[in-house]
């Protein structure tokens, strides 16, 4: 291979002539900036530029390395194929990028359509906010109905219930399901008051449906009662429960407390009357009113009201009537009138009534006086 030459004169113009054709203004798509841009086939504009400004000096300089270093020189040719595959390799980029941009444009819907379909969102969600208000305010409108008739029951009967739990067990087995039949077993758990009486309740129901026809039956009963100075309740929940009848319970508590209150209110009656004449030995809720004659020391009637409550639940009340008096009196009691008393107390009670015998009897011992 032939070793380059210093280039003539001649040469260097030739060279000079080839970049201007290439990198000169005058042609379209042709960079006149400094340096001078290369322009591709058919007016395409390349982004290279020359590694080198179209300057005899710097042509000279060029030459003089490539000689020093025995390299062959590169012709103008050269250069402007770098170019083109620079800007074709940006071009396929661009294209690729385009490609792209079109296949995410295919994928979005149409304007209308998102349109319509966000409308139709929001409609559904508007109607579905709509029916849940109206459903809470049916809920609440409920509730507030639940609330007044739980109150006026309230009222009506004195129970208050506090809390209440419920479980609930599936008893029936694969030869019931075959036969129609359903055993559930409820296990229930409340507690609450009656006026001053405050008890708790464990039951067990078991329910057996067959086809048409449903049973229940209280399998199990649990009563706690506070206070426990009720002697006559303590007796009543032990036959509650080994009769396990529960409406029985809440029909006698309730008319146990209607006349423990008007026991109450008849003795806290007498005694603001006749404070003198009427003592009561256990304070407003005491069972026992006490008549003693001021003149006659010694001498003292005392009623006794108990609230009785049969087998059967029911609720009476039985008033006696008990006399103190002194051993001399009885000695001279040929009439037997104290000895009698209790018996006629009783006669007196049922023509006159429990208020008006009890007024009789203190306005008896006042006259006495």
């Amino acid at each position: 291979m032939a070793d380059w030459k210093e280039p003539t004169r001649k040469s260097r113009d030739c060279l000079k002539t080839a970049v201007g054709r290439w990198g000169g203004s005058s042609r379209p798509g042709v960079s006149s900036e400094r340096g001078g841009g290369l322009s591709g086939p058919r007016g395409y504009a390349s982004p290279c530029r020359l590694p080198y400004p179209a300057s005899s000096a710097v042509v000279r300089a060029g030459s003089a390395r490539r000689l020093k270093l025995g390299a062959r020189r590169p012709g103008p040719g050269w250069v402007v194929l770098c170019a083109m595959d620079a800007r074709r390799a940006e071009v396929r980029a661009l294209e690729a990028e385009i490609a792209a941009l079109q296949r995410a444009c295919g994928e979005l819907p149409a304007p209308w359509e998102g349109t319509a379909r966000d409308r139709k969102s929001f409609q559904e969600t508007y109607q579905s906010d709509t029916k849940k208000c109206e459903s809470s305010k049916d809920l609440k409108s409920q509730l507030g109905h639940l609330k007044s008739e739980l109150s006026f029951l309230s009222t009506l009967t004195g129970f208050n219930i506090r809390n209440y739990a419920k479980q609930t067990e599936d008893l029936t087995t694969t030869e019931m399901t075959e036969k129609g039949i359903k055993k559930v077993l409820q296990r229930h758990r409340l507690s609450g008051n009656c006026h001053m009486v405050t008890f708790q309740l464990e039951f067990q129901i078991l329910e057996i449906q067959a086809k048409e026809n449903l049973s229940s039956v209280i399998t199990e009963l649990s009563i706690i009662m506070e206070p426990t100075e009720y002697l006559e309740l303590s007796e009543f929940v032990s036959r509650a429960e080994e009769k396990r009848d529960l409406f029985m319970f809440f029909r006698s508590l309730h008319f146990f407390v209607e006349w423990y209150k008007c026991r109450k209110r008849t003795f806290k009656h007498f005694k603001e009357k006749y404070p003198d004449t009427v003592h009561l030995p256990e304070g407003s809720c005491s069972s026992c009113m006490e008549i003693r004659s001021a003149r006659r020391p010694g001498f003292e009637l005392v009623i006794v009201w108990r609230i009785q409550i049969d087998e059967e639940g029911k609720v009476s009340p039985k008033l006696d009537l008990l006399t103190k008096v002194p051993q001399r009196a009885l000695e001279l009691d040929k009439n037997r009138v104290l000895e009698t008393a209790p018996q006629s107390f009783r006669t007196l009670l049922e023509v006159l009534g429990i208020e008006a015998a009890l007024e009789s009897l203190i306005k008896i011992t006042l006259c006495r006086e």
